[in-house]
């Protein structure tokens, strides 16, 4: 049975910014660990266009709100005006946002509608969501019945949930709990910490805060599928926006891994910006870091996953899952050539060189945090 923990806390891509990055007075530039700079030079036109980026509220979407404020979006010259929680999608297909960190699936039936959206780049490995319980759930067979918050129709629609549940040996028919529906992982957070709520499905850093709070504990964690790992979110943009503007394109993608390489070796100064964007405290931040880089695996990547993709869809269609039984080409909404030509770092070889010898896969959270301190400071 596949190993669960989980991969949250590293972050993603270039993807989650809050503030035009123009001007943004609170940036601090930083060194870059990547060997890969531009190679062209950006025209007038480029120079002067402000790019529209979305992204969800997640630890997911972490690399953007990292490469705005590590300066990263302006070392290569780019103007960036980042929102977060936002119809991204939706803002995609009509034209209004260029680029965004959005889930697998619903790029791909965006795309199947008609969508002028394609996946560019890697972000997340897959999975990473957690099953969080209050205090007074011991066992996840307690939940049946429950006041819990597993999103619609989960049995149909939910990987993530049905392997879980598979796991946990309690059933997937959201009918067996009292399943409601909250308006997002925060809400479901405050939910249980107000007594209103018995469980939830969540990202993080809505997991770690539930535990660093003491409001609730994580029953489980969905990583690995039994083949390997799938794809849970990539970067996607508009191919209008790609057309027009391949060299902001390709430092776009370029930021993504400076942002997300940025995490794996800064992981304090990383954290701080987390925990300021996302408006929660340093010690959740922290375990959210720690997760998605080192305890549940490198999660956090900007290489072409396909294969993941596949996978990930493929498992879904196996486990009788209504949603999954046909699925869009994958070659009819993605596109790589960008990635390819932008010619980024090696995410094998640069986990290998900068990291494996740093923070090892698994290593428990104190000695993380106390190795994470000597390398980058208090």
């Amino acid at each position: 049975m596949k190993k669960f923990i989980m991969i949250f806390g590293a972050l993603l891509v270039v993807s989650s910014i809050i503030l035009t990055l123009a001007g943004c007075s609170n940036s601090t530039t930083t060194t870059t660990t990547t060997t890969t700079t531009p190679t062209a030079t950006l025209s007038v036109e480029d120079q002067n266009y402000t790019i529209q980026f979305g992204y969800y509220n997640c630890d997911h979407m972490t690399a953007g709100v990292i490469a705005k404020d590590a300066g990263i979006f302006s070392d290569l010259g780019l103007k960036v005006n980042v929102t977060g929680n936002g119809q991204v999608p939706q803002a995609m297909t009509a034209g209004q946002m260029d680029v965004g960190l959005v889930g697998t699936t619903t790029i791909m039936n965006a795309a199947q509608k008609g969508a002028p959206v394609k996946v560019v780049a890697g972000n997340f490995l897959g999975g990473s969501y957690y099953l969080v319980a209050s205090n007074a759930i011991t066992d996840a067979k307690d939940l049946v019945g429950k006041r819990v918050s597993l999103g619609t129709d989960p049995e149909k629609t939910s990987l993530h949930w049905c392997e879980m549940a598979d796991a946990l040996g309690i059933p997937r028919d959201g009918n067996a709990y009292n399943n409601v529906t909250m308006a997002s992982d925060s809400a479901k957070y405050t939910a249980m910490a107000a007594g209103q709520l018995d469980g939830y499905l969540c990202c993080d850093p809505w997991a770690s805060m539930a535990v660093v709070n003491k409001v609730g504990h994580i029953l489980t964690v969905y990583t690995k599928l039994p083949d390997g790992w799938g794809d849970c979110c990539d970067l996607s943009m508009s191919t209008k926006f790609m057309t027009d503007h391949p060299e902001l394109a390709k430092r776009m993608i370029l930021a993504q891994e400076r942002a997300l390489e940025y995490i794996y070796v800064h992981p304090i100064k990383s954290a701080n910006i987390f925990a300021t964007e996302y408006q929660v405290p340093v010690e959740v931040a922290l375990q959210t870091i720690w997760r998605k880089t080192t305890f549940e695996g490198r999660t956090l990547v900007w290489y072409d996953n396909t294969q993941g993709i596949i996978n990930e869809m493929e498992t879904g269609k196996k486990m009788g899952l209504a949603s999954y039984q046909t699925y869009y080409a994958v070659d009819q909404w993605t596109d790589f050539s960008l990635l390819k030509q932008t010619k980024v770092d090696d995410f094998d070889t640069f986990i290998k060189t900068k990291v494996d010898n740093v923070f090892p896969v698994g290593m428990t959270y104190q000695d993380w945090y106390t190795k994470a301190q000597q390398v980058d400071g208090k």
